[in-house]
């Protein structure tokens, strides 16, 4: 056991049919010897059989006779340490070299080793426990032939093996022959035969040791031939006595049989032909009945077509296509194959398709006449009921592109809508001649009230044609919902009819499987193809109808959708003549009309684009309406609009945009876009219009305070009271007002020019047209911020700069000219908040951005304002600086160039007194009396004077008292504080 510890895994794999253990063998270590093998029959199953060195490790005498190996050698180690003939090993053997310990010392297991048990191969001895017993039983049922020894089988062997040898090899190749040049020269050497034509006495010996050479190989394999033949003899006669023992079973098998066919003949002649005939006879009465059916169907059938005419000619084309559905289905069912039927399946196709042309020729007329008919009549729907059954046939068919139609008659009515309103107005008017001139220039030629009065008209067709569209959509979509409805019900019906009906057949099944059972399988027995396929077909019908049920009634409930209504609308007279008609038609009609219906998806489809088709509605109206706006602004008359009839044009327009929305649920933008590019366009003309008159009321103004009318401050008030808006006005002379110095604005009094007035007209006319057109409100602030910027710098230009001398052709910009333009100024920066506030109101809160331009123009006016302050103070200036440059401190006192000084400062403080607030004239003249103490400061020091208390101080101080009290006598300056003591020099 031990030698198998190095050797290789032991295979155990075998063929699909071997149930032996079979030992894998090295071919390189195959023995060229084999045994001579045991003679046992085929038949039995065989003993492994397998070489000397497979099954045995020692030395194999013929295969290893001429090689030395280890059993060959005469002494050895353990033969020398283990000799049998010596009573004991001698002990000091090893001991005269190794110690007296050697024999006691124990040698300790190798580490390299494992230890090997009998456990180690349990699992092997089980595998293979089964195998051993099998073989050794097939040992004991064939035994050996012979009792011939091993040595005597060996030299037998051996002596066969060398005489085959003596057979050339090319002999035993599976490529042998002859045909073959190379094979034919090699087994007949001609080269050993002279070439020439003679034959001489050689030639003739070489081809007689040639021929007996043959003849000796042949010998040779005819002995091992005849050798193994007679080693399988047995073999050969036991399978011939097994032939022999099979063929007397096979005889008595066929006479056991033949004697069972002569049994079932009796009995059949006995106890089956009289049964069998009673049962004929009875599926022949079922197949007359089954005749006589087939028949009064067949005549059903052949009435379809005169019924069918008949229901076209009273446009009933809902009752025709159901007819001719179910009789389709009764076709195909119950009468195929029949022959005089066989062109009507195509007929009625050819009379389906010509149902489908009548019934789109018939909604296209239909729609015409309700889109085309006057809008003085009352009813919403023309004909309800031609309509609905219109629809039902249309989606029957799966005709779904039905709405394509009534969309494009729609869009051909609105058109005409147009054209009647034009051509009615034109009539109204003499002066357009309706034949001479063009249907766009007719518009053209109109007045602005007479176009005005045209478009209310077409607003008002248009909301009366949009009405009447919405209320014929309304019944084909109550027709679809209804149809969808119908399915969904239909198919919930289905569902507990399949439940119903499969636990029903199911009790029938098991009462019916005898008797139904016997008789088809009786029928088959009398071998006649027509009552056994009747009775086959019966059995299979049977059967698969509930699975069939039940599989389409869950396959529709899978599919259904969400919407429904109420059940399907049909005329009466259809429903009559669809019973009447199809009485004598089997059942099943309603399965059909479910099967060409379209599915609830398509349906659900039809009716979004129903609801679509409403909104194409409402947006071709917009359209025409923008083509009437469009042609009549094409020379730009729509610009050239007072704001009063713009705000009417737009108010309409706005009215009839919401009508429609609230009319079809959509909000349309064609309509408003044209109004918007309108009011884009009458803002610009209208921005343009009030900037040209500001610029030429600026440039004529002549700054000068002016009267304020009392209408103005009327304005004003009203502005003051949050009424943002123009004031209607009175008529003339009913109240003779006269008009006042100054404008009131919050308690505080305002003296102004006539521009600044007509400007708050202005904005009060931006502000008004942002209440009336809320759409162009981000337009017209954008055009007030640029009037008031307008305002602003023109007005810079022409007072603080040369403007007003070159264009007005005034001689010098005075004081008072200056304070006025400052009061207007400041009166504008009052009115930008309110504006502001205004504005904010109207805009959305993403576009409050747009509002930072109020707060750069609000710096602006400051800083002109400011501006205007400051060339006051420098005029002054100037004067103080020229006047006293001349000042000597000499008698007599006050001095005539103080007197000079004060007369200017007192004409100064009488020009803006008036004009402006005490609280402004007295920071003004604060500055001024700064620019004075300055001056004089630097006088006194060109002059060497300081206030030591000299003569010359006290001639000072006189003059400085007289500028004190000429100031403060001046009105609202009598508390201001003029700090005369900085004119001295401080002391160091």
């Amino acid at each position: 056991m031990s030698s198998n510890q190095g050797s290789s895994p032991i295979s155990q794999s075998s063929g699909p049919g071997d149930g032996l253990f079979r030992k894998p063998r090295d071919p390189s270590l195959a023995p060229r010897h084999y045994r001579t093998p045991r003679s046992l029959p085929d038949v039995c199953p065989k003993e492994p059989t397998g070489e000397g060195r497979a099954l045995c490790d020692g030395p194999s005498v013929v295969a290893d006779q001429h090689r030395w190996t280890v059993f060959n050698s005469k002494v050895n180690l353990p033969a020398a340490l283990n000799d049998p003939r010596l009573a004991k090993r001698e002990s000091d053997f090893f001991t005269k070299t190794w110690g007296l310990d050697f024999t006691e010392t124990d040698v300790m297991p190798s580490f390299y080793l494992p230890s090997i048990s009998r456990d180690h191969f349990s699992s092997y001895l089980q595998e293979t426990a089964q195998r051993e017993k099998i073989h050794e039983r097939f040992k004991n049922v064939c035994p050996s032939k012979d009792d011939l020894s091993v040595p005597t089988i060996t030299n037998n062997h051996d002596k066969a093996r060398a005489e085959l040898e003596q057979v050339p090899k090319i002999f035993m190749k599976p490529e042998f022959v002859l045909n073959d040049p190379a094979t034919f020269n090699a087994v007949l050497p001609w080269s050993h035969f002279s070439v020439a034509g003679g034959k001489n006495s050689r030639d003739v010996a070489s081809s007689r040791l040639l021929q007996e050479k043959l003849s000796h190989y042949l010998d040779v394999v005819e002995v091992s031939i005849a050798r193994q033949i007679s080693l399988r003899s047995e073999a050969f006669f036991h399978a011939m006595s097994s032939q022999h023992e099979l063929q007397d079973r096979l005889r008595e098998t066929a006479e056991a049989v033949a004697k069972l066919r002569a049994r079932t003949a009796a009995i059949d002649r006995v106890m089956c032909r009289g049964p069998l005939r009673a049962l004929r006879d009875a599926l022949t009465r079922n197949n007359c009945i089954k005749l006589h059916n087939k028949l009064k169907l067949m005549a059903a059938v052949h009435q379809t077509q005169p019924t069918v005419q008949l229901l076209l000619s009273t446009s009933e084309f809902v009752g025709a296509l159901e007819l001719i559905a179910t009789t389709k289905e009764v076709l195909q069912q119950e009468l195929q194959g029949i022959h005089s039927f066989r062109h009507l399946g195509s007929q009625l196709c050819e009379m389906e398709r010509l149902i489908d042309k009548m019934m789109v020729a018939d909604f296209s007329t239909y729609a015409q006449s309700d889109l085309s008919r006057p809008f003085e009549e009352d009813s919403q729907v023309l004909e309800k009921d031609r309509l609905q059954s219109l629809v039902f046939g249309l989606l029957r068919q799966r005709k779904l592109d039905f709405l394509d139609i009534y969309s494009e008659e729609m869009v051909r009515a609105a058109k005409n809508v147009v054209r009647q309103c034009v051509v009615k107005s034109v009539s109204q008017i003499s002066e357009i001649d309706a034949d001479a001139v063009k249907f766009h220039e007719q518009m053209r030629l109109m007045t602005f009230n007479q176009w005005f009065d045209l478009l209310l008209d077409i607003f008002e067709h248009f909301i009366l044609f949009l009405k009447r569209i919405k209320a014929t959509l309304s019944v084909i979509r109550n027709v679809v919902l209804e149809v969808l409805d119908s399915s969904q019900r239909s198919r919930l019906a289905d569902v507990s009819t399949a439940t119903d009906h499969a636990d029903g057949r199911t009790n029938e099944d098991e009462e019916e499987e005898e008797s139904g059972g016997g008789e088809a399988e009786l029928a088959y027995l009398t071998h006649e193809g027509l009552f056994i396929s009747d009775a086959l077909n019966d059995a299979e019908q049977r059967s698969n109808a509930a699975a069939h049920a039940q599989t389409r009634a869950q396959a529709r409930t899978d599919a259904g959708g969400s919407d429904s209504a109420s059940a399907t609308t049909e005329s009466s007279s259809s429903r009559e003549h669809n019973s009447n008609t199809t009485s004598s038609l089997p059942l099943g009609g309603a399965a059909a009309i479910e099967d060409v219906m379209p599915s609830d998806l398509e349906l659900g489809r039809v009716a979004n684009n129903v609801q679509e088709l409403l909104y194409t509605a409402s947006d071709v109206s917009h359209d025409r309406c923008v083509k009437v706006l469009m042609t009549r602004a094409k020379d730009g008359s729509l610009e050239r609009l007072s704001s009063s009839e713009f705000v009417c044009l737009s108010q309409a327009v706005e009215s009839f945009v919401s009508d429609t929305e609230e009319l079809c649920g959509r909000r349309s933008v064609s309509l408003r876009g044209a109004l918007q590019s309108q009011a884009y366009r009458f803002v610009q003309r209208f921005h343009e219009e009030r900037k040209t008159k500001l610029s030429l009321l600026l440039d004529n103004e002549r700054w000068k305070q002016a009267e304020v009318p009392a209408e103005f401050q009327d304005l004003v008030d009203s502005i003051a009271d949050g009424r943002i808006t123009l004031p209607e006005r009175k008529p003339s002379g009913s109240e003779d007002r006269k008009p006042s110095e100054f404008l009131f604005v919050d308690g505080q009094k305002y003296a102004v020019v006539g521009t600044v007035l007509l400007l708050i007209r202005m904005f009060l006319e931006y502000c008004q047209c942002v209440n009336d057109i809320p759409s162009i409100t981000t337009d017209i602030l954008t055009r007030l911020a640029d009037l008031l910027k307008h305002f602003n710098s023109r007005s810079c230009q022409l007072v603080l700069g040369p403007g007003a001398l070159q264009v007005v052709g005034l001689k010098t910009i005075t004081t008072r000219n200056l304070a006025l333009a400052s009061r207007c100024l400041q009166l504008v920066v009052h009115y930008i908040p309110v504006i502001r506030a205004h504005f904010e109101t109207r805009l959305q809160p993403k576009q409050y951005s747009i509002l930072r331009h109020f707060g750069h123009i609000t710096k602006d006016y400051n800083d002109h304002i400011a501006e205007i302050s400051a060339k006051l103070v420098a005029i002054m200036d100037s004067m103080f600086e020229k006047a006293l440059s001349k000042y000597e401190v000499k008698a007599p006192m006050p001095s005539a160039c103080l007197r000079n000084v004060c007369k200017q400062m007192a004409k100064m403080h009488e020009a803006i007194y008036e004009l402006l607030p005490e609280e402004q004239t007295q920071m003004l003249f604060l500055r001024i009396n700064a620019s004075f103490k300055l001056h004089v400061k630097r006088q006194l020091a060109r002059l060497g004077v300081i206030n030591d208390g000299g003569p010359q101080y006290g001639l000072v101080m006189v003059d400085v008292a007289f500028y004190s009290e000429n100031v403060q006598a001046l009105r609202s300056l009598e508390r201001l504080d003029l700090n005369m003591p900085e004119i001295w020099e401080q002391k160091r």
